[in-house]
């Protein structure tokens, strides 16, 4: 098996971490104030006194940003996940639906759905992820190839509620953390090692995204202002629940 070269890493972060503040800014500059106020509970400002059009704006933009940036930096991991993976085992990204990784290490076929989390998903959606690995199995089944297969969720950050290092959840392991990196790698210490690449111009690239942040942030509060508070300045309640929540 080949030691990963950590200046490899490095190389595929600074090439391609300017994805990730690329996507950062552009959903913002595709976001709409009326799109993001239909999603929000106007109630819920009402009963926090919330008085001014900027602490609502920023509420709504800041939200947006935080469940946005979750799901960009988590398909960026997922690139970084299977680049190194690649290095080691010669993994590939899966053409199975509902498989992101591949690979095949002690002739054992691993089948990898790739999350940001432990906490990832309700029971709805951990099912879909059982019926791609069944699905999964069952397609690599029909290849002909008489290998084992084993499923994983891998998690790129956080811990196991187990104290075991790949967790049985059924018929797939989860596998978090430490632990996931050095299942990709073969290395224990990835997990840290990783951290400071991932920082490559993280100070320049943040200037840019606060710029367009701030722009946002002006131009909302105006809209808002202009749309749904009174001659005098102050939130008309009313029109916005109505704008909200009234029957179509």
């Amino acid at each position: 098996m080949p030691t990963l070269n950590l200046t490899d890493v490095s190389k595929y972060v600074e090439e391609n971490i300017g994805v990730f503040h690329k996507k950062r800014i552009q959903s913002l500059d595709t976001l709409k104030l009326k799109t993001v106020l239909k999603r929000k509970n106007p109630y819920l400002f009402k009963a926090k006194h919330v008085l001014t059009a900027s602490d609502i704006v920023k509420s709504l933009v800041d939200a947006h940003i935080s469940s946005n940036e979750e799901t960009i930096f988590g398909d960026w991991l997922e690139g970084l996940a299977i680049f190194i993976n690649q290095k080691v085992f010669g993994g590939r990204k899966s053409g199975i639906p509902g498989i992101d990784l591949e690979f095949d290490a002690n002739n054992i076929r691993h089948i990898v759905s790739i999350k940001s989390g432990p906490n990832w998903g309700n029971s709805s959606q951990i099912k879909k992820m059982i019926d791609n690995f069944n699905t999964a199995r069952k397609t690599l089944k029909t290849t002909g190839a008489n290998i084992n297969v084993m499923a994983v969720n891998g998690c790129c950050y956080g811990r196991q509620k187990s104290a075991q290092q790949y967790s049985k959840m059924g018929d797939y392991y989860k596998i978090c953390g430490q632990a996931f990196w050095e299942f990709l790698s073969g290395d224990s210490n990835l997990y840290t090692e990783i951290i400071e690449p991932i920082g490559f111009k993280a100070r320049e690239k943040n200037d840019e995204f606060i710029q367009s942040y701030s722009q946002m942030l002006n131009k909302f509060t105006k809209e808002f202002t202009i749309d749904f508070c009174t001659e005098t300045g102050e939130i008309d309640w009313e029109k916005l629940v109505r704008f909200n929540s009234a029957r179509l």
